[in-house]
């Protein structure tokens, strides 16, 4: 009797087993995808640019597209570890986190950068902003070194083999 019961429970684990990885192999192309479409129009954006000489204007917007192309190749990374491992791993996600921090933050100073006059009020949001983005970029770093030196590095060096 308990075996009967065992070979319908993994019939179903074994169809959820599937869906869930063609949910993943779903995403994993759309991320691609996307992450190759960001790259191509960064690519015309620049030879736009040096075309009409508009390069230093576009130097952010073209920033955020190469920076939000890499934190795209780290979510593809985080899919494709979760393909393989059958379980999600946390350090592919405080990667991507620190990744889209320092976007944020690079992008608010470029911005800084580029307005001559700024009034009070947005000038206290900005170091606000860069203060809360500076103090999670210290607990997501420090959190990838505790993970590392407890295990974590092994996949880093899976990673780049």
């Amino acid at each position: 009797m308990a075996i009967d019961t065992l070979i319908p429970r993994a019939w179903i684990a074994r169809g959820f087993t599937i869906i869930e990885d063609l949910v993943y192999i779903g995403l994993g192309l759309l991320l691609a995808a996307s992450a190759v479409a960001l790259l191509f129009n960064g690519f015309i954006t620049f030879g736009q640019a040096i075309q009409t000489g508009t390069l230093p204007a576009k130097v952010i917007s073209l920033l955020d597209n190469m920076l939000l192309v890499l934190l795209i190749v780290e979510l593809l990374y985080t899919v494709q570890v979760s393909i393989r491992e059958h379980s999600i791993v946390p350090e592919p996600f405080l990667l991507v986190g620190v990744i889209a921090a320092i976007r944020r933050v690079l992008v608010i100073t470029a911005e800084f950068g580029h307005i001559p006059q700024l009034p009070e009020p947005m000038l206290q949001r900005f170091i606000a902003e860069l203060a809360v983005l500076t103090l999670l970029i210290l607990i997501l770093v420090i959190s990838l070194l505790l993970l590392r030196k407890q295990g974590g590095a092994a996949i880093a060096a899976e990673r780049v083999v």
